[in-house]
């Protein structure tokens, strides 16, 4: 098990509730055990939950598993499925399961200037967290859902909070314009400014940001900048394996990949959704939780399984007070209404539909109808 997130544990859960008594090892480039990533831009960077309460893994949990973390894989050999580590050592398998998940991408020119954070892991949000303590100014590069949750999180705590977004609507890609909108003006109802379709020129300051320069020649002033620009799947590794990778590891709807005996899981995986007739690299929780247990099937019986039809991607995020959830696919739609709530209250339930079917729901507030509809998804798609 190459990553020890929660892909990758529940890839070893899937393989010990499927039967596989064998020896179990599980790499991971972090020091710590897995923990859940989801809290890190809301309640742990609000001081509201400690790193106990992220932990992945039960108290009795016992995989019977022999754990290398801290370890960071470099490589694959082809031959006879050995992981070989940056500290010279080499792990041999029968079967390897790919969970390296993805890396927060960086502005470039940042490098070694103070103030300047990404957030993706603990110990990214653990530095984080010590800065907006001190106050101040926030500027957050990128209104997408990771930018907009520490935006609510810093606005809550007090500081003067600004988001800079290229795209002309943020969530645009995820939510569709529309309803991407209906979103975003969540950090307008809170007096967080919002600076939309304006790229990023540079940051400015000798050894910590006091700047963040944009392309039309403002300056906006910030003692602390959060990077939140998307994430790349951390496939490096796999040059030269002969691993197949396209825009992460290219995979079967079922984690098979290139080589036999080797599967994907993950914020890496850009598996094959039959559904569409494409490939997808899909970055959501949910996601990493259930499809491990397919890959792990096909793994364990060699390719002979049939996969599952995965139930539509779901994600949710929480800003400024406010549960916004999503089941589905927006740029599969042809149409969105909103069937409950209203724009302007920030309680909406959106349906949108192609040739008048659902394909994706959108809710602010609205968990039990979100959840009906999300259901309806999930039954149409089956």
């Amino acid at each position: 098990m190459v990553g020890a997130s929660l892909a990758g544990l529940s890839a070893a859960r899937s393989l010990r509730q499927q039967g596989f008594d064998g020896r179990l090892v599980v790499i991971g480039d972090e020091v710590h055990r897995p923990y859940d990533r989801p809290p890190l831009s809301k309640e742990f960077l609000a001081g509201t939950l400690g790193e106990a309460e992220l932990a992945l893994e039960s108290d009795d949990e016992d995989l019977r598993a022999e754990w290398l973390l801290g370890s960071r894989a470099v490589g694959l050999d082809r031959t006879d499925r050995a992981v070989r580590l940056a500290d010279g050592r080499e792990v041999r398998a029968d079967g390897v399961v790919i969970a390296t998940g993805a890396a927060a991408r960086s502005l470039p020119g940042s490098e070694g200037l103070a103030g300047v954070h990404t957030l993706r892991t603990l110990d990214d949000a653990r530095a984080l967290r010590d800065e907006l303590a001190r106050g101040g100014r926030l500027v957050v590069i990128g209104g997408g859902f990771i930018g907009a949750e520490v935006a609510s999180t810093a606005y809550a705590l007090g500081l003067d909070v600004t988001v800079v977004e290229v795209a002309p609507t943020p969530l645009a890609g995820p939510l569709g314009a529309a309803m991407g909108a209906i979103v975003s003006a969540l950090h307008a109802d809170h007096g967080v400014r919002l600076l939309c379709g304006v790229g990023v020129k540079g940051l400015s300051g000798e050894t910590r940001v006091d700047a963040v320069l944009l392309e039309d020649g403002r300056t906006v002033p910030a003692d602390i900048v959060v990077v939140g620009v998307g994430a790349r799947p951390c496939v490096e590794w796999l040059e030269g394996s002969g691993v197949v990778l396209d825009n992460g590891v290219k995979c079967g709807a079922d984690g098979r990949t290139s080589l036999a005996g080797v599967v994907a899981v993950g914020d890496c995986a850009n598996w094959y959704d039959p559904r569409a007739g494409l490939h997808r690299r899909v970055e959501h929780w949910t996601g990493a939780r259930e499809r491990p247990a397919n890959a792990v099937a096909t793994l364990l019986a060699g390719g002979a399984v049939e996969p599952a039809v995965p139930r539509p991607p779901y994600f949710w995020s929480d800003q400024y007070g406010v549960k916004i959830q999503f089941a589905g696919h927006a740029a599969a739609a042809d149409s969105v209404t909103i069937e409950a709530g209203a724009a302007d209250t920030r309680d909406v339930l959106a349906v949108y539909r192609r040739a008048g079917d659902p394909v994706a729901v959108l809710g602010m507030n609205q968990p039990r109808p979100f959840m009906r509809w999300r259901k309806q998804l999930a039954a149409a798609t089956s």
